[in-house]
């Protein structure tokens, strides 16, 4: 039986000519038999995509001999093609959509301008240096609300965003402004929007940023749920979230009844794209016809 794979990848670097390799992804995708979303701008590509290992091998190194995206790093995790509805390749302002591409400036290095890039267990050493110098490290979650419902660094700051359009206004609004001292570490799933975040971030006088490199799921690879990693990490394709271990707990909690879950719905309403956590008691009881919002 062949095994299958996701990859999931981005890089930060100038694109010439972003529609010619959106075409040249289009082609390769369909060749290999590969499923996701992949974006593309002049600042670099961002994606996502299933299929038979034979095949993630293929694009790996497909991708590696154009010269750009040489230095690219991959993320495999358990899935495959099934686990995304159609291939989708599109060109965007945003690689990563913040709405705030007056705010990114990239080269060949990439982000110029973002956090100090922190491997999981470089993180922990600052996490002991800071503690012996009396400081406290504050995580930031780079995630939006519902995705932190499930799963979060312990005693991380949860911004209040339901889209990443949102963090810009949420840093303007001074909520934050009395960490601007402190060291603070932003994390997201794979680390492609705290290089956005952490960057917006030292704009506003943020004087110590961080940014957890590779994201959570490099740094549940490495600890699994013996770190400072709590519940499930949330994904968007038809898995809706992972765990690193058995020994995962469940920080949930069913919009319905308050009982734990990591279980996301869709709404009643075809015509509202809202989840909300709903756990499998209250499914069967149909309690979750509507969200707040159309109820």
């Amino acid at each position: 039986m062949e095994t299958n794979r996701i990859l999931l990848y981005y890089l930060f670097t100038p694109i010439a000519d972003p529609e010619a390799v959106r075409l040249w992804q289009k082609a390769l995708c369909e060749s290999l038999g590969l499923r996701g979303r992949i974006l593309i701008s002049a600042q670099g590509i961002n994606g996502t995509v299933g299929g038979s290992m034979q095949a993630a091998k293929k694009y790996v190194r497909a991708m590696r001999e154009y010269a750009p995206f040489k230095p690219m790093e991959f993320k495999w995790s358990q899935g495959g093609a099934e686990d995304f509805p159609r291939l989708s390749i599109k060109v965007r302002n945003e690689i990563v959509s913040f709405g705030a591409p007056d705010e990114l400036e990239v080269d060949e290095s990439g982000v110029i301008g973002g956090g100090v890039h922190l491997a999981p267990r470089e993180l922990h050493e600052l996490i002991e240096s800071k503690k012996e110098a009396g400081e406290d490290v504050v995580f930031f979650d780079g995630r939006n609300a519902m995705e932190a419902a499930i799963g979060r660094m312990k005693g991380a700051i949860v911004p209040d965003v339901e889209t990443t359009h949102d963090f810009r206004r949420e840093l303007d609004s001074g909520k934050y402004d009395h960490l601007k001292d402190k060291p603070i570490v932003t994390y997201c799933t794979g680390g492609i929007r705290c290089e956005v975040l952490s960057g917006m971030m030292r704009r506003r006088g943020f004087n110590e940023v961080y940014q957890l490199d590779g994201g959570i799921v490099r740094y549940g690879e490495t600890f699994g749920d013996k770190g400072l990693w709590e519940g499930s990490l949330y994904v968007f394709d038809k898995r809706m979230h992972l765990e690193f271990s058995d020994e995962a707990v469940t920080i949930g909690e069913c919009s319905e009844c308050g009982e734990p879950t990591n279980d996301y719905v869709d709404c009643g309403n075809v015509s509202c794209r809202s989840l909300r956590l709903v756990c499998p008691s209250c499914v069967e009881e149909n309690r979750h016809q509507s969200c707040p919002k159309c109820a």
